[in-house]
């Protein structure tokens, strides 16, 4: 079996192929989707951005020590990281005690972090992980491939409420127990860890790169790490009052691992002004905050007006639309019949949400949740509202009279595209209540409301959205989509290489998508932020990650 191993540039010849094909169209796009894949199965971010014909964007200045950066951002309560949601709210403050095994980079490359590297079977069916010798924990205890290990053995537990990370390895997982399967997880040395998957699966770096993998001891498995704060990370966590605020301070004594390239400041501190962005843009005039989370619609020319450095990056943020169809509403699961569904979606046009609910900052999406900035991404034919059409289904299903509760979060792009959206619905003759609620109420029970507005945030790769969102069963598939012709085709679609020959594949798994209903995805996003002339490395990243060792403040 022929194995990739990082740091070499060394490529199957379907990804060589993918990135002559980027470097001869000079397209952005194209560019994005070869460095994820690339460095997936292995090549340096330096060697990947070579075989385009470019050099790798490097830092314009030396960083300097000292200093305490301020953050704008919810600060939400605690819980096992497996189970986290909502982006990378929790992830961003945890980023400073607790590390992950690959680094997604603004780079949109994938690198070696608590890994020294890994290896990649060219039929993606095996990974051996290398970790990085001398890293400790808190406590001084080195970081072993046992630690490894027993992390990657409980993202695979599936019988754990709400652990996404088990959808996202499921093959690694045996179907009959949702534990990990005998042989799968193989601890081969003291640092070297081997991966053996029941099918191929092109998405397991950038799925230990997520959010929710955060490695934490062995004897911490299952808590909450706001509470008992011990990682392998320079930051030590100093206060968490969810709602209110939370406080890193650097680890005096702790031998950090990557000492001397990064971790910078003395302290990091983050504030929550809730989801309203004239919160944020008051905080800033006050001189209460160095970074935002995130700026949105009409605030991003009005920060950047203040004399704040606007920072964009185009990624595949998106949000649905979408419906239940499992959940019962007096009795009656309104969302079942695939004619409900379609009829909503044809009521909707997605450039007039696109421009009612971000102010144009982004582009049309085609209601199947993969889009031009994925490898494997099929272009349909193009979708366009159709009222008359959308009645004649309603009336149909004898659901004409049938009053829609749209539920959104209160912050303002979620609220401002429901809104629109109710507009649509309403003028194609539909009846539509919209409630909208406080952030607390939202997540504790997004995943179950009839019909709802859901944010997803930036993935690379395409299957990696569908196995997360939409196969048959999954935690986070807030839809009820079932379909074992569509789950067969994601299965075929994580084992092909090839993003030519998967984009093949995709078109079908799209098609499916659409005919069926399952959501309204009226645009792709380009996400902003805003921070203080004298921040550096706090950029807007694709996935929304802020890492805390590559942030310093100029003088």
């Amino acid at each position: 079996m022929t194995f990739y191993k990082s740091g070499q540039d060394r490529l199957p010849e379907a990804i060589v192929r993918m990135g002559r094909k980027a470097r001869e169209e000079k397209n952005e796009v194209s560019r994005r989707e070869f460095l994820a894949l690339a460095s997936a199965f292995g090549a340096t971010t330096a060697g990947a951005y070579g075989m385009l014909g470019m050099a790798r964007p490097a830092l314009a200045d030396t960083p300097r020590m000292g200093g305490t950066l301020r953050v704008g951002q919810p600060v939400l309560a605690g819980k096992d990281p497996r189970t986290w949601d909502n982006i990378n709210m929790r992830a961003n403050i945890a980023r400073g005690f607790l590390e992950y095994l690959v680094r997604y980079t603004h780079d949109y490359t994938f690198e070696p972090w608590l890994l020294e590297g890994w290896e990649a079977s060219e039929d993606a069916t095996s990974y051996i992980l290398h970790v990085r010798p001398g890293v400790t924990w808190q406590n001084g205890e080195p970081l072993t491939a046992e630690h490894v290990a027993a992390n990657i053995a409980s993202w695979c537990d599936g019988t754990v409420e709400g652990n996404s990370m088990a959808s996202r390895l499921s093959n690694l997982v045996d179907p009959d127990t949702n534990q990990a399967a005998d042989g799968a997880i193989v601890v081969t040395g003291d640092l070297t860890v081997q991966l053996n998957l029941r099918a191929a699966d092109i998405s397991i770096i950038p799925s230990i790169s997520d959010y929710p993998a955060a490695i934490v001891h062995p004897d911490n498995i299952g808590a909450d790490p706001f509470r008992n704060p011990m990682g392998t990370g320079p930051y030590q966590l100093e206060t968490y009052e969810p709602g209110t605020r939370a406080t890193l301070v650097r680890a005096e004594g702790h031998q950090w691992w990557n000492a001397g390239n990064g971790a910078w400041l003395d302290r990091i501190e983050y504030h929550d002004y809730g989801t309203q962005q004239d919160s944020i843009l008051s905080a800033f005039e006050s001189d209460e905050i160095d970074v935002n989370y995130e700026t949105i619609g009409d605030f991003i020319p009005l920060l950047s007006g203040t004399g704040l450095v606007q920072n964009e990056a185009v990624t595949a943020s998106t949000i649905v639309i979408r419906s239940n169809r499992n959940t019962e509403v007096d009795g009656m699961r309104p969302y079942a019949d695939v004619r409900v569904r379609r009829a909503l979606a044809l009521a909707v046009d997605n450039q007039t949400i696109l421009d009612l609910g971000i102010a144009g900052y982004g582009q049309p999406a085609e209601n199947h949740h993969v889009g031009p900035m994925h490898p494997e991404y099929a272009a349909l034919p193009p979708i366009s509202r159709d009222v008359d059409a959308a009645r004649a289904l309603m009336e149909e299903a004898g659901m004409m009279d049938y009053v829609h509760e749209l539920v959104s979060l209160e912050d303002g792009f979620r609220r401002d595209t429901g809104d629109a959206t109710a507009a649509q619905l309403r003028d194609a003759g539909f009846q539509v209540e919209r409630t909208v609620v406080p952030g607390a109420t939202f997540w504790n029970s997004w995943a179950d409301y009839p019909f709802s507005v859901s944010a997803w945030g930036h993935r690379p790769l395409g299957v990696q959205i569908y196995a997360l969102a939409y196969k048959s069963g999954v935690p986070w598939n807030e839809t009820g989509f079932a379909n074992e012709e569509f789950d067969a085709g994601l299965a075929e679609a994580l084992a092909t290489v090839d993003a030519e020959a998967r984009s093949q594949i995709m078109a079908r798994l799209e098609q499916i998508m659409q005919d069926e209903g399952v959501i309204i995805q009226p645009y792709w996003r380009s996400l902003y932020n805003h921070t203080r002339p004298h921040v550096r490395g706090a950029e807007m990243h694709q996935a929304y990650e802020l890492h805390p060792d590559r942030v310093w403040l100029d003088a």
